[in-house]
């Protein structure tokens, strides 16, 4: 288990990786460490990896280069699943160590260009190779359906429309109803005009095959910034919100004002038990059975100084993520089904995030790498353009420029039910259609267990992704 101290492994080469990484005159690892075997090396990685990461949360950026270069002999991004994660895991530290020089930053990443195009791609080899988001859209779909029974006009507002499978297969749905489908209106909402549009026209065809009345409504802009009157609710509607993965992203305006309450100077050396118990969860051929084998250092604030971001029923303050719920709430609708990652990558020290982010992108490139072969451009893709941007975001940025700030379904319960929302069960029948999916395709490994009516999606026994349906719930 992660204790404090030196380490007590005696019998191994492994001793050494404490005592190298706080040598700020050592320059390469020893040159056995490219002899070693892979589950050895997964476990040198996870020791260099936390350690550098220590020294750039207590800003020995000297020592943190040492550690990176030795990293660099081991990590790849086209090696095993602990070679890759290691690649991204020390391109983001490396970020932010160079924010420490603003003008150095800004040039390097000057010339970036961030391409619509790429991004959807990636969106679209992500919903290809792995089964997570055609979960999400079946039970989404299911909870929408079963809430719109006997309604003839029904408005969606899809709060990252940008899927148009998604809607297609509700729309064969409702043109099976006995008494026909019913008019519907979907309010698409994307920062980027050129995707609205391709969903509307795509959309608009498919509603012109199945014979169904249909209107799309695009709402260029970021969730952050919308208007809820721009909805255009109207009266005798029936409404339903869709939220894949897109309402951790309004935490961070809620940031800035916390992080000036906690910006403590008061800096220990402490063990996050929490954490420890955590992260100890991990599967074999992930994290947890390398970190269980041999300690490593957690550096953090001292917990006194700190609220306990971590900690299941605790909440910091969220007025931004309060009022837009509360907001939705005021529109009456009959159902929201909200799809969020299960991690807390939202904690207020850098290395909460770290061993949390670790823990969580392991499962993922495993359950990836399981899926697809290593060496498919497709692959290769998805975790450099999706999830290493997600770790670098998650590691490398803090305030407003930190949006990847995913918590627990603990949380979204505790957020939900504040702000007037009830918790409406997900039927059976939507598990009955996932399970079917998964096994017609031949998804080994994965899994879709039921939590107090909600629906976390799993690698093996890791939760992954959490699905909750919510309803109005009316105060006499």
């Amino acid at each position: 288990m992660i204790q404090e101290g030196p380490s007590s492994v005696t019998s191994s080469p492994l001793q050494f990786f404490p005592w190298m990484s706080l040598s700020p005159g050592l320059g390469s690892p020893f040159p056995w460490l490219r002899e070693l075997k892979s589950e050895e090396r997964g476990l040198c990685l996870i020791h260099l990896l936390v350690a550098c990461a220590n020294h750039v949360a207590a800003g020995s950026l000297e020592n943190a280069n040492i550690g990176l270069e030795q990293i660099s002999h081991l990590a790849s991004p086209d090696g095993d699943t602990m070679q890759r994660i290691a690649a991204y895991f020390t391109e983001a530290l490396a970020d932010r160590m160079l924010k420490a020089w603003p003008g150095l930053h800004k040039a390097l990443n000057s010339t970036k260009i961030s391409s619509v195009s790429d991004e959807i791609l990636v969106k679209k080899l992500f919903f290809e190779l792995c089964p997570f988001l055609k979960l999400a859209y079946i039970i989404t779909n299911q909870a929408i359906v079963e809430a719109m029974e006997g309604e003839k006009m029904v408005h969606i507002i899809d709060l990252d429309s940008s899927e148009p499978a998604q809607w297609i297969n509700l729309f064969q749905t409702f043109s099976a109803r006995p008494e026909g489908p019913p008019h519907l209106r979907i309010t698409g909402i994307h920062e980027q005009k050129e995707v609205l549009e391709q969903m509307a026209l795509r959309l608009t065809e498919e509603a012109e095959k199945l014979d169904i009345p249909f209107q799309f409504n695009p709402i260029v802009c970021k969730l952050e910034n919308l208007d809820l009157e721009n909805l255009r609710v109207k009266t005798g509607e029936a409404l339903a919100v869709s939220s894949v993965l897109q309402l951790h992203s309004l935490l961070a305006t809620d940031d800035e004002m916390l992080r000036r309450n906690i910006n403590s100077p008061s800096i220990s050396r402490n063990l996050n038990t929490n954490l420890s118990h955590r992260v100890l969860q991990m599967n074999h051929r992930t994290l947890g059975e390398w970190l269980e084998r041999d300690p490593v250092h957690i550096y953090s604030p001292s917990s006194s100084d700190l609220p306990s971001p971590s900690s299941p029923l605790s909440l910091a303050p969220a007025p931004r993520i309060g009022s837009f719920l509360n907001a939705l709430r005021a529109l009456s609708p009959k159902v929201i089904v909200v799809t969020e990652q299960e991690s807390n990558h939202n904690g207020a020290t850098l290395m909460d995030r770290v061993m949390e982010a670790l823990n969580f992108y392991a499962a993922l490139f495993d359950c990836l790498q399981s899926t697809v072969s290593r060496a498919q451009v497709e692959r290769q893709k998805v975790e450099k353009m999706l999830f290493g941007e997600e770790i670098k975001n998650i590691i490398a940025c803090e305030g407003l420029e930190r949006r990847d700030r995913h918590e627990k379904l603990e949380k979204w319960i505790l957020r939900l039910e504040l702000a007037g929302f009830g918790r409406v069960p997900l039927s059976y029948h939507g598990m009955l259609q996932a399970g079917r999916l998964l096994q017609s395709n031949n998804y080994d490994g994965y899994k879709i267990k039921e939590e107090n009516g909600c629906l976390v999606m799993c690698w093996q026994e890791r939760a992954l992704y959490s699905i909750s349906a919510w309803g109005f719930r009316r105060y006499d």
